[in-house]
């Protein structure tokens, strides 16, 4: 059916989950069923949550790989291609592989579907499944896209789940409180497997620890059963086993946070530990896109909600606090923009607001509308944008390109191919 790893990707990046009417996750359990069933042939490590779960399974994946192990992980989204959300030891999916697997999966589904595909992030979950149970892997890493109990990754049984944190986003599909989100966020947690937590929200931890507790699921909760200890740009562990004076990669606290997650993780999972390759490990564990400096005056960040917003304010008025904020903001229309707005517009010297070219994005005068900061602008082609203001930025301004992790995608994407990363 593929002939190209162009045409493969032309056909299913427009997979829709509309295409597909069975009931959630039905599809993805017939393709696995007909197919033997591989997910069964691998170690899971489940990760879900609002923010930082990239950052944390990225934290998770080093130590993992310096302690030896064959460590595969399937990520979202993107920022260049496809293949970057399959990999294995941060090796992407051949286009070889990724074709031949999407080819048998495509042969599955017109013989046990009735070639009605299921959504792009269920085809591509099925395809990193195939793939991992074909190599030798210690252990897998996995993160949801949206929530986590309907979540097409939540066909595995983990040896470890992590949820990091619960804001209220995808209002519209997982609820409009922080217990529903939690709810659904606690659906990766799997019977006598423990989870590893980083929510802070009372109304939403309180669910996870019910949930942990249904399940007889020891739960290991941040600021509980191990602590994060930030000083002077270093952190301390403190948990079964304590680490001092750790250096990270990742600028902010709520990567500390992040960090401290993924060493409870690895620990659960592989029990000893050794400090030194840990240490090395968080020194290398950089993740594209999140805080991510690609000249000395322009940082860009996938905050794509209010809590992503104020962990990214916090971190720019800690290493960089004597400068002025330029920011320009693209977002998908299911987030709620009007608190990531206002907290920007509190810290900002001017707001521009832009727009990509995606069905779900919000327009440029959607987000313009909801800003009452005294110099906003907006303007619907973001590449004229940003070349604009690269050009006008001073030596005493920071440029600020944040929100959608697909806008960011884009921008790095264009950078790149500048050179100017």
């Amino acid at each position: 059916m593929f002939q190209t790893m162009e045409q493969c990707t032309d056909f299913i990046f427009r997979l829709k989950a509309s295409q597909y009417k069975g009931e959630p996750l039905q599809s993805a359990g017939i393709i696995l069923n007909a197919l033997g069933n591989p997910q069964k042939k691998t170690k899971f490590i489940h990760f879900a949550g609002s923010n930082g779960k990239g950052s944390t399974l990225n934290a998770t994946r080093e130590i993992l790989m310096a302690h030896g192990l064959t460590v595969g992980a399937f990520i979202s989204p993107h920022l260049e291609r496809a293949n970057e959300r399959v990999t294995i030891n941060k090796q992407q999916i051949s286009d070889a592989d990724f074709l031949r697997i999407a080819n048998l999966l495509a042969r599955v589904i017109a013989d046990k579907l009735g070639g009605k595909f299921p959504s792009f992030f269920e085809f591509v979950t099925l395809l990193a499944l195939v793939y991992f149970s074909e190599k030798n892997l210690d252990v897998a890493l996995l993160e949801t896209g949206i929530g986590g109990r309907l979540d097409s990754t939540n066909v595995i049984i983990p040896e470890v789940s992590v949820i990091t944190t619960i804001s209220l986003e995808h209002t519209e599909m997982l609820g409009d409180t922080h217990a529903r989100i939690a709810a659904e966020k606690a659906g990766i947690v799997k019977a006598g497997k423990p989870v590893v937590v980083g929510v802070k929200n009372e109304e939403a931890l309180a669910v996870i620890k019910e949930t942990a507790q249904q399940l007889q699921a020891p739960i290991y909760t941040l600021n509980e059963q191990f602590f994060a200890k930030p000083h002077q740009g270093l952190f301390d562990y403190l948990g079964e086993m304590e680490l001092r004076n750790v250096e990270l990669a990742m600028f902010g606290e709520h990567q500390i946070a992040n960090a401290a997650l993924a060493i409870t993780a690895t620990k659960l999972f592989l029990q000893e530990l050794d400090e030194v390759k840990i240490r090395e490990a968080l020194k290398k564990a950089k993740w594209e896109g999140r805080f991510e400096w690609v000249r000395p005056n322009i940082v860009l960040d996938g905050a794509h909600n209010s809590e992503g917003t104020t962990a990214l304010i916090e971190t720019l008025q800690q290493v960089v606090p004597n400068k002025q904020y330029v920011f320009v903001y693209a977002a998908l229309q299911d987030k709620d923009h009007a608190l990531s707005i206002q907290l920007m517009d509190q810290i900002a010297s001017e707001m521009h607001f832009t727009q990509i070219d995606l069905p779900r994005a919000a327009t440029a005068a959607q987000l313009f509308a909801q800003s009452h900061h005294q110099q906003k602008f907006a303007n619907e082609n973001w590449i004229a944008l940003l070349e604009q203001k690269m050009e006008q930025i001073t030596a005493d301004e920071v440029l600020v390109i944040t929100g959608s992790l697909y806008f960011i995608a884009e921008v790095r994407s264009y950078f790149v191919s500048k050179g100017w990363v």
